[in-house]
């Protein structure tokens, strides 16, 4: 495990496969020392991998997320970037959908950033600085019905984007969201991309390069906005 004091330190959840360990490794290509968290042993193997701290868990749960900020800080010290990013929620249509899918929906992707920053936000107060990137979906604000708990709950993290963003912005503790379309780390029907102005997916590496550009000093007057990174597939202006 990299135990340089210098190098910032990045928690990244749901960090064992596609979007997740994409991000994982363009952060640690630029000097990001690592804490990675997935529901399956993956996160824990990536984190090896990369001289990184890693455990096995669910954003879920506030307990795990409290295990993996608390394992940070004793392995590095400090917490200086957190990328939230989560699996994908219950589907359905609308009306069929169980209260207990929409309940693992908000434990999923609106309570999991919350118990975050609660969890982070002071480290990062006392440090004087800090960055947060919420990684949801080009559906946020233009909901589709396939993915309704999902729309609903990733609108929400928008919201709360901002009143963070806001909130302690003068503290230099920075709060984005980032809005991918349809990525490579899923595997979409042929014909999608018949859909998307540049006629092609994403690309996982498309999704970790902007997400490390959000983290830096480069996007520091950037925050409380929820960037598209979706090959214009979104109409709005």
């Amino acid at each position: 495990m990299s135990s340089n004091p210098n190098k910032p330190v990045a928690i990244v959840t749901a960090a064992g496969r596609g979007m997740g360990a994409a991000i994982a490794r363009e952060l640690h290509s630029r000097g990001y020392r690592l804490a990675l968290m997935s529901p399956s042993g993956s996160a824990e193997a990536l984190a090896k991998e990369l001289g990184g701290f890693g455990l096995s868990g669910s954003v879920a749960s506030l307990e795990d997320l409290q295990r993996l900020v608390d394992g940070t800080v004793k392995a590095f010290g400090r917490v200086d970037a957190v990328v939230n990013h989560t699996g994908h929620p219950p589907k359905g249509d609308l009306l069929d959908i169980a209260d207990e899918s929409w309940l693992l929906g908000n434990d999923m992707m609106v309570l999991s950033v919350q118990r975050m920053a609660r969890l982070v936000t002071p480290l990062m107060l006392q440090q004087g600085k800090g960055a947060f990137v919420n990684i949801t979906t080009f559906a946020a604000f233009e909901p589709s019905p396939k993915f309704p708990v999902s729309c609903v709950y990733r609108a929400a993290v928008g919201a709360f984007t901002k009143l963070y963003a806001d909130r302690y912005a003068a503290h230099n503790i920075r709060m984005n969201a980032l809005l991918p379309g349809y990525i490579d780390s899923l595997a979409h029907k042929p014909d999608i991309a018949e859909g998307i102005p540049m006629a092609r997916l994403g690309k996982v590496e498309e999704i970790a390069k902007t997400a490390a550009f959000l983290l830096s000093d480069d996007a520091g007057y950037i925050t409380g906005q929820n960037i598209r990174v979706d090959g214009g597939i979104t109409r709005h202006v």
